[in-house]
């Protein structure tokens, strides 16, 4: 069976400018072709397909079968991939909000045991690479801990195509091989890590957290 990976894309703005406008679909798709070059099944994930606007409510904050259907569903998707590929534009050396938004409304049970991959991007030449450095503590809070090696895509709108493809211009198979350094970690780690869930999590030892911050308190200080 082959892996289950989930790219996510960490772009919700259609407008322009800067022009051409989300440039990370661009680089999600590529991530997907490469993913399922690799033998993956992989599938994107969209923050426009999801209505997020109304009041903040994470998905364990419902009681079960009470969340929205879209969360509900997402959250089986989260549950059920070996592995998650995480694109995300920088803000202010920061994060994609609309990732960390999406991210957020679920909790770590769901990502757990499972690796990452950090894949950022701009229009101008840093690719990112500053938000990258906060996505590691995130994603490694969020329990599915990135792979040492990440993707930082420059001035993307010159590197590839609408479709993901890339440009003429672009060097294609040094792309192939950069993005594919990454992914290739991210799909060894991840058949490492389905292997060893397929023998039993540690429960006991390591339970998740699933509803309340205090399930990961420290002892009090002893009297």
């Amino acid at each position: 069976m082959p892996l289950r990976i989930l790219v996510f894309l960490g772009s919700a703005r259609e407008s322009s400018p800067p022009r051409p406008a989300r440039l990370g679909l661009r680089v999600a798709r590529a991530c997907l072709a490469q993913l399922e070059a690799d033998g993956c099944s992989a599938e994107l994930v969209d923050p426009l397909d999801f209505d997020l606007s109304g009041p903040f409510k994470p998905h364990f904050a419902y009681a079960a079968g009470q969340a929205p259907p879209a969360l509900e569903q997402l959250a089986q998707r989260i549950r059920a991939a070996d592995g998650y590929v995480m694109v995300s534009p920088e803000y202010n050396h920061s994060m994609s909000p609309a990732l960390a938004n999406l991210l957020n409304h679920f909790g770590s049970s769901l990502f757990s045991f499972k690796p990452s991959a950090i894949v950022t991007y701009s229009a101008g030449q840093w690719g990112g690479a500053r938000a990258a450095v906060g996505m590691r503590t995130f994603l490694s809070e969020l329990g599915c801990l990135p792979v040492s090696a990440m993707v930082h895509v420059a001035k993307a709108h010159e590197v590839l195509d609408p479709d993901g493809g890339f440009l003429p211009d672009a060097d294609a198979q040094a792309w192939r091989g950069y993005v594919g350094r990454t992914l290739a970690q991210l799909e060894w780690w991840a058949a490492a890590a389905l292997q060893q869930r397929a023998q039993g999590l540690p429960g006991d030892r390591s339970p998740a957290f699933e509803r309340y911050p205090s399930q990961r308190n420290a002892p009090l200080g002893g009297g």
